[in-house]
């Protein structure tokens, strides 16, 4: 069974950063794109950072180009996400998907793979 699982989340003053991290057990992880999305009570699903690990690129929405950066880990099936400068914008809960490709986060629809969530609250 394919269970992307994510751990970094928590609680920041507005300007800190937190690490997010992705394991996903049960693909081939070479074969499949990694991405985040987010969301906050009241407000539509963000897809927020992708990256491509058959070929490494990546993609960052607006709201998260210039402050988070995302990299993969492929012997250790790991996708990271640091985020820093975060602002009380950025609180949301952080859901690690799976797919085939990035075009999940770009388009924003329902990957193949999701995991439960973390939440990230920034305080001001």
């Amino acid at each position: 069974e394919v269970q992307p699982v994510e751990s970094g989340g928590g609680l920041v003053q507005a300007g800190g950063s937190l690490r997010l991290s992705c394991a996903a057990s049960g693909l081939i992880f070479d074969d499949y794109a990694i991405g985040w999305f987010r969301q906050a009570p009241g407000k539509e699903r963000e897809g927020v950072s992708c990256i491509n690990n058959s070929g490494g690129s990546t993609y960052y929405a607006d709201s998260a180009k210039g402050r988070f950066t995302i990299s993969s880990d492929n012997a250790k099936n790991t996708v990271y996400l640091q985020m820093n400068s975060l602002k009380p914008e950025d609180t949301a809960a952080y859901y690690c998907t799976a797919d085939v490709s990035c075009l999940h986060i770009i388009v924003n629809i329902v990957p193949d793979y999701w995991g439960q969530g973390t939440q990230v609250t920034v305080s001001s």
